[in-house]
């Protein structure tokens, strides 16, 4: 693979908080418009990692190179990250995904408000676009942030636990709205815990249990054995452990 072709590399990247790893010497390479599914026990690092490619986390060790600028990434963290409280209309948040598109007032005009509709419409919001984001339900609020994902237009979309915790029709739609965007030619990273789902979907994934356990086709990563071993190694991790040094040879210039 050409480094034209890859939208991240990962070289022996090492991720965490106050200096406890969270995600171990990662060392994998993911192509442009790939659809990957990143899969472990809980806290095996999986948020960590979209954490870091959003820009949100930086190395303790090693690196990771994005050929998609980060202006052209949009993020979509799980849906308990978001204050429901706090006083915005449906209409008003997902004009957020626009910010690209506004001008210094912020304006929005004819053209750009007439996409913030057709982006609710796609998701199945019409008409609720003055309601208040607290008075929706879980998965109405779901598929307003992939409304406000789709104004974004990003090359690359990390998306972290996008199913989790909404009804079945809202999963299947917007399933296909993500799907719809692969289609596209744009590179998706997700994090997903139903593995049902992962099979169905995803030709790629991402194991990793602190440590990467498999890179590649879903249905080899995604083996008894390595799904055993990822079971494992998540209930024996030292929080306490220090940062193991661990050193690749350096890639050819």
């Amino acid at each position: 693979m050409s480094s034209h072709d890859i939208a991240v590399h990962f070289g022996n990247l090492t991720l965490g908080y106050d200096r406890h790893p969270a995600v171990h010497h990662l060392c994998c390479d993911i192509a442009r418009g790939a659809l990957v599914a990143v899969v472990g026990p809980n806290g095996a690092g999986k948020s960590t990692l979209l954490k870091a490619l959003a820009g949100e986390l930086e190395p303790i060790q090693g690196h990771f190179v994005q050929s998609i600028a980060r202006e052209r990434t949009a993020y979509l963290p799980q849906q308990s990250e978001l204050d429901t409280g706090f006083p915005v209309t449906v209409f008003d948040m997902v004009a957020m995904g626009l910010w690209r598109h506004l001008g210094p007032f912020g304006g929005l005009g004819r053209k750009l408000a007439q996409r913030v509709g057709d982006a609710l419409a796609r998701v199945g919001l019409g008409g609720l676009e003055r309601r208040p984001i607290g008075a929706l339900s879980g998965g109405q609020l779901q598929r307003a942030r992939f409304a406000r994902m789709m104004l974004q237009d990003a090359e690359l979309l990390l998306l972290d636990e996008p199913f989790n915790a909404i009804d079945s029709r809202t999963t299947d739609d917007l399933i296909e709205l993500m799907l719809e965007w692969h289609r596209e030619g744009r590179t998706i990273i997700a994090v997903l815990h139903d593995l049902d789902r992962v099979y169905r979907h995803f030709p790629q994934s991402l194991l990793i249990a602190r440590e990467s356990l498999g890179f590649g086709q879903t249905t080899a990563v995604l083996s008894a054995e390595n799904l055993a071993r990822a079971r494992v190694l998540a209930r024996t991790f030292d929080e306490n452990a220090p940062v193991c040094q661990r050193h690749v040879a350096e890639e050819p210039a």
